[in-house]
Order: structure tokens, then C-alpha cells, then sequence
């Protein structure tokens, strides 16, 4: 398992600090001794902040890309505050895009109903090439052919490439059936692929040394704005052209925002999902969790309850037509 992954695991062994006397005190009794089912697609400092420290379990439930994972927890897991689940970012917009599930039989969810607790990472894609590919800028992308690793047809490493190229010109090519990052890292460095769209702290996490080597150049980024550490990399909004483009790119950006959401079953204690929420915000800010984050390059811009909550109805109000228009793009770079 990849470092980043790991550390974000590890947060989930948390429990919070009281909110008030009597209502911490009710919490604690109830969590107290307890276990934690964490379920993730694809848990240290968290439970040191949840009343009771109770223990933290990690259950992987792999498979539809997340699906699997909200699924379960909308319609099998307990109710009572002992299961948390991280789906992929998939999910918040899969109800609206149907590209995991085109006829939407495989979503046996409402998003609405669920509590959320917090993303501890934003993490936007970024278009990377190898340092002996012929380009070093955007406009490279438009004149020289670059053969691009990826997965499947319907995975963020082949989506957001072909959107490129249809917005705005860029000739990369995606090679598929690629099983994972690492084969595609592999691939690069064999030569068989020139780069790859990926999230970002894949490089500053797990491929550091080859951004102080020099192996690698990050040219695009798909944020809705420039990250900090990026900031003379274009984002793929700044370069759309019409207004429908950039509504489109911003829609399916917002999954970006919610790199690992973590959420709980419908109808959990209102004095628990509270508990939950604020030991995930502690866990956010303690300085043993940010060290170890900043240590190996992981960021920390991470969204409270309200935030992610908030961006899940940005999804939700999205207009119909930018939906339409980027399900038109996908089915012309032929993603079903």
C-alpha cells in the first residue's frame, strides 16, 4: 500500500474530545470498548480523538470503484456510529454522471441522506511526462504525440487526457491495461509510456526523487485553481475556451476536492455523527498527524463535515445541461 494511503489509514484510530460534559460523558460510555468498522475501497491518530477510544478496525471492501463501499453502508451497515466508510471520489458524482453505473441500478444510495465527516485531502489530477518525452509545456501537448499510461477507459487516467485533447487540442494518446500506478510508472521508465494523469501526491508522495531528479515535468493540473506548489502550471479550466467547457470542468473537478470522503449510514445518533465529525477535525489539526502528513509529502488541506457536505450539493445542483455536456464528450472519446 502506497505511503499516502497508509498514513490516511492510519488516521482512523482516533476518538474526540468532549463536546460538552454531558453529552461527551453519553458519547464515551457508548464507544467505550467498542470497535470501529472502517471501510474503505481500494486507523492511528483518529481514534486517540473519539470519546471511549474505542478500537479501529480497517475492512476493505474493493470492487465498482466505490460503489460497493456506499452501497453497504446505506443499506447493510449498522446505524449506531461503529461504521465509517471511504468510497472513492467516484462516488458524490456518480449519481449525476452514471459512468460507473450507466443505468443507475448499481446506485443503491441517497446521497442526501448521508452524514459526512471530512475529506483529510484535496488532491487534484496533474498531467506529468517523462523528462525525454518532446514536450516541456501545454503547447508541446498540441504538436507532439505522447503516448499516456492508464487503466481503463473509464478511469481519471484516460478521462482527463481525452477531455484535453477535445477541448483544446492536445495529441496524447492513452494506452490502457495498465493494472495500476506502479505498472505505470514501470512503464515510463521502460519507455512504453511517455506520462500519465494522476493524483498529485503519487509524484510528491511515492515518486519524490523523481521530482528532484528531474525525471518528470508536471504540465497540467485540473484544479478549479492553481495549487500553491504549482503555480506556473496552467489548470485545464484556464485553458477552455467556452463557458460550457470550463461549467463541465468544474463540475467534474469537484470529486477532486474530496480526494478520500469519509461517511456514515443514514440515521446514526445526532450526539455520535457530532462526536465523529469533530474527532476527524481534531485529528486534522493535531501537530503528531500533520508532522508525520508534511513529512512524506502529503498535503493537509483537508475539508470539515460542512465543507464536503456543501461541495456533495454543488454536485447535486449542478445544471442538467453541463452534465449532458460532458456525458456528449465522454461518449465521443468512447467512455460509456
Amino acid at each position: 500500500m502506497k505511503r499516502a494511503a497508509r498514513l490516511i489509514i492510519s488516521l482512523f484510530w482516533i476518538v474526540l474530545p468532549p463536546l460538552t460534559a454531558a453529552r461527551a460523558e453519553t458519547v464515551a460510555d457508548f464507544y467505550r470498548g467498542k470497535t470501529i468498522e472502517l471501510a474503505i475501497a481500494g486507523a492511528n491518530h483518529y481514534s486517540r480523538h473519539i470519546p471511549g477510544n474505542p478500537t479501529v478496525i480497517v475492512k476493505n471492501m474493493p470492487g465498482a470503484a466505490g460503489l460497493v463501499v456506499a452501497n453497504y453502508l446505506y443499506n447493510v451497515a449498522k446505524r449506531d456510529g461503529t461504521v465509517i466508510g471511504m468510497p472513492t471520489s467516484n462516488v458524490p458524482i456518480e449519481p449525476r454522471l452514471k459512468l460507473l453505473s450507466p443505468d443507475g441500478s448499481n446506485v443503491k444510495f441517497d446521497l442526501g441522506n448521508f452524514a459526512w465527516i471530512g475529506t483529510p485531502l484535496q488532491e487534484p489530477q496533474v498531467t506529468w511526462v517523462w523528462h525525454t518525452a518532446p514536450a516541456t509545456s501545454v503547447d508541446d501537448l498540441k504538436t507532439n504525440t505522447i503516448l499516456m499510461g492508464a487503466t481503463t477507459a473509464s478511469a481519471d487516467n484516460a478521462i482527463l487526457p481525452m477531455l484535453v485533447d477535445e477541448l483544446i487540442g492536445t495529441k496524447m494518446k492513452v494506452l490502457t491495461g495498465y493494472q495500476g500506478q506502479n505498472e505505470i510508472n514501470l512503464a515510463a521508465e521502460r519507455g512504453e509510456v511517455q506520462g500519465n494523469n494522476t493524483g498529485l501526491s503519487n509524484l510528491t508522495v511515492n515518486k519524490a526523487d523523481w521530482l528532484h531528479e528531474g525525471k518528470v515535468r508536471i504540465l497540467l493540473q485540473f484544479g478549479n485553481e492553481r495549487l500553491a506548489q504549482l503555480p506556473d502550471v496552467p489548470t485545464a479550466i484556464e485553458l477552455a475556451t467556452s463557458d460550457a467547457d470550463k461549467a463541465m470542468l468544474r463540475f467534474y473537478g469537484l470529486k477532486f476536492t474530496m480526494a478520500r470522503p469519509l461517511l456514515i449510514p443514514p440515521q446514526v445518533p445526532a450526539e455520535r455523527t457530532a462526536a465523529l465529525q469533530a474527532a476527524f477535525q481534531a485529528t486534522m489539526q493535531d501537530p503528531a498527524y500533520i508532522e508525520e502528513a508534511r513529512h512524506i509529502g502529503l498535503d493537509t488541506n483537508w475539508l470539515g463535515a460542512k465543507a464536503l457536505a456543501e461541495r456533495v450539493g454543488d454536485i447535486a445542483t449542478t445544471p442538467q445541461t453541463v452534465v449532458d455536456h460532458l456525458h456528449e464528450l465522454l461518449a465521443r472519446g468512447g467512455v460509456k
